[in-house]
């Protein structure tokens, strides 16, 4: 941006006209024009009270460095804001599938509930969860990373998800065997996802924390 555009910029800020800079300045309004449209630019005996009318320093009107490094200090806290709030949003999501695993639970063995209303409130539990993660994602996306970077993070994730499923088919298979209470093994599987999302979510978060 060169000064032409910047003492526009300033004068709009100000909400002032050209006549009303012109007056304050002893000078005539088509010069304060010609200043603004780059055809001139001001007197040594003039960058003072230009700065002081518009509460800038020399070196702000000059190279714009302030603005510069207010915007970018703007952009870090935007980018930070977004990064913990999709760190709760995805916190509570996981949080709702806890409470789901609570419920199916007791619900039934505890509080002698009917079994498919208290499947149905299970379910509901969960897509509860699925949506607050789902919504959070779209809404506070990460931001892009190196697709190396992306793809090693990928890769490792995909193996520990590998591992998971194996000890939770496992620990399913046995216990099942050995109880005969196949009607609420299952909840091993709703247990492998949770865990899956929390795994997830660890790596976000340590990608985060790398970006800081």
């Amino acid at each position: 941006m060169n000064i032409g555009e910047k003492l526009y910029e300033l004068r709009k800020e100000k909400h002032l006209s050209q006549e009303e800079v012109a007056d304050k300045l002893n000078v005539t309004r088509q010069t304060i024009s010609k200043w603004e449209t780059n055809q001139s630019t001001p007197d040594f005996d003039k960058i003072k009270p230009l700065c002081e009318l518009y509460g800038i320093t020399a070196d702000e009107l000059l190279t714009g460095e302030k603005k510069e490094k207010e915007e970018q200090e703007l952009t870090n806290m935007d980018k930070q804001n977004i990064k913990q709030k999709r760190a709760q949003g995805i916190s509570l999501g996981v949080l709702f599938y806890f409470i789901a695993l609570v419920w199916i639970m007791i619900s039934i063995p505890v509080l002698f509930m009917n079994p498919v209303l208290a499947a149905a409130i299970f379910i509901l539990i969960c897509g509860l969860a699925t949506y607050k993660i789902i919504y959070t994602c779209m809404v506070y996306k990460k931001e892009k990373e190196s697709e190396e970077n992306t793809d090693e993070e990928n890769s490792i994730i995909k193996r520990i998800n590998n591992i998971i499923d194996i000890i939770c088919v496992t620990i399913y298979l046995l216990i099942s065997f050995v109880t005969m209470a196949w009607h609420i093994t299952w909840i091993i599987f709703i247990i492998s996802a949770l865990i899956k999302e929390i795994v997830k979510l660890i790596f976000e978060l340590k990608g985060d924390n790398n970006e800081k």
